[in-house]
């Protein structure tokens, strides 16, 4: 059975891609920006020799690849597509401006290390001395990142439950539990996680609601609100509101609210 289970080993190995392919293209434009650069001083009079932009480039994308997996992190933990804009916002505001500042310091002193092994000179805290020219780029690609990680998020979704399969794999640390579907009444957001409601006390799972959304898939769950999915078969009752929204009763006496927005879907045969 272990071997057919989807694992969080699945979506570590999805972000190592991720990070690999953007250190790659990042390099790659360092790379030119260095010749670049190259040409332009040369062009105004100021040459300089090759290996200085191309570690002035090179710094900044070692930082930004290194900084990238807290950049993913927080984007799981507020999904621009899905989390209230309440929360989002602020919380990519403040992310912004902390990776800022921290690939601005990072750069600035792998510069002066590196100048330092060839006996030259770079002032380690020069960069932070021209912070809003520096804050505006990174603001920037702050959120290209952002962007680019929920589109790569939405075209390498986790592979779905596949015919047969009765149950998910929950780790809890080190260990991993097979929960049989048919014991999981509802599923709840956490956050970056969901709890998965079992009885009295819910398990907690690192995943994001809409990957568990995508793997349940054809498994019998049904979404009823922004933040919660419903096994069809725990379902005793729907109950109706004037407003469109309902109340969902499971077999074990737990009401749960819905939302009209996703009435359609619970209601379809």
């Amino acid at each position: 059975m272990s071997e057919q289970q989807p694992s969080a080993a699945e979506g570590r190995g999805r972000d190592a891609i991720f990070v690999a392919i953007f250190a790659f293209v990042g390099c790659a434009i360092a790379v030119v920006d260095a010749f670049s650069v190259t040409h332009d001083r040369a062009e105004a009079g100021r040459p300089v020799p090759f290996w200085e932009p191309l570690v002035w480039e090179t710094t900044s994308v070692a930082v930004l690849t290194a900084l990238a997996p807290a950049i993913m992190a927080l984007t799981r933990r507020f999904p621009p597509l899905s989390a209230p804009w309440s929360r989002v916002v602020p919380a990519h505001l403040l992310g912004a401006a902390v990776y800022s500042l921290v690939h601005v310091t990072a750069m600035g002193v792998l510069r002066w290390a590196v100048y330092a092994a060839v006996g030259d000179f770079y002032a380690p805290l020069s960069p932070l001395g021209d912070f809003l020219y520096e804050f505006r780029k990174d603001l920037l690609v702050y959120f290209a990142v952002v962007a680019i990680y929920v589109v790569w998020l939405r075209l390498t979704p986790a592979r779905p439950l596949q015919t047969g399969e009765d149950s998910i794999e929950v780790r809890d640390g080190a260990r991993r539990h097979f929960l049989p579907l048919a014991e999981i009444a509802w599923i709840e957001a956490a956050g970056n996680y969901v709890e998965l409601h079992r009885g009295a006390t819910p398990i907690l799972h690192r995943a994001p609601l809409a990957e568990m959304e995508r793997r349940l898939q054809g498994a019998g769950f049904v979404r009823i609100h922004r933040s919660r999915l419903v096994r069809r078969a725990a379902i005793v009752q729907v109950e109706s509101k004037p407003s469109g929204d309902y109340l969902v009763r499971l077999a074990d006496g737990r009401e749960l609210s819905g939302s009209r927005r996703y009435r359609k879907p619970l209601l379809d045969p």
